[in-house]
């Protein structure tokens, strides 16, 4: 048999005070790392240059901007909303919602509203080819949406790839990775 070590220490280290305690607590850090997460985080910045791109136009002169504002807007707050959620790991809580079919469900209507907004900015933006500066704005803005629609597009196929990978459990309570 082994001869046990005669000199083993055990002091602990003295208690650390709550250094990022509050911050690990309440949020899924690990979910900052996904795909997905990264998708929604990239759809947030995307999302926030379309509708300041817009709202920086004269875009109440053409209805059709109207809409591209209404998408983009209400798609950023939702995604802000839904990215907020998942971080603060409140899916863990609410079991009864299936989380990954909402997920999905939400990105490819998203994808799907933002490739009608980019299309309706596209065609509109020669109403400003006089006034070079909103047509910039405009131009700019449609090349945001369509790469903000590509990437709800992205995110809609990794929630479906998550959801069947889950055998399509509704009642699943995990968020896709």
């Amino acid at each position: 048999m082994a001869d046990f070590p005669s000199k083993v220490t055990t002091e602990t280290s003295p208690p650390q005070p709550n250094q990022g305690f509050a911050i690990s607590a309440f949020l899924d850090l690990d979910f900052i790392k996904t795909i997905p997460a990264i998708l929604m985080m990239a759809e947030i910045v995307l999302g926030l240059l379309v509708w300041a791109l817009i709202a920086s136009t004269t875009y109440t002169l053409v209805p059709a901007f109207g809409w591209v504002m209404f998408v983009s807007v209400t798609l950023w707050i939702l995604t802000i909303v839904l990215f907020g959620m998942l971080l603060s790991g409140v899916h863990h809580k609410l079991t009864s919602v299936p989380w990954l079919l909402v997920v999905m469900v939400f990105n490819g209507v998203a994808a799907v509203l933002y490739l009608t907004a980019f299309l309706t900015n596209a065609a509109s933006i020669h109403y400003y080819r006089l006034f070079i500066h909103f047509y910039n704005h405009t131009a700019a803005a449609a090349f945001f949406g369509i790469v903000v629609t590509l990437t709800y597009g992205a995110s809609a196929f990794f929630s479906y790839l998550a959801w069947k990978g889950d055998e399509g459990n509704a009642a699943s309570n995990t968020v896709p990775v």
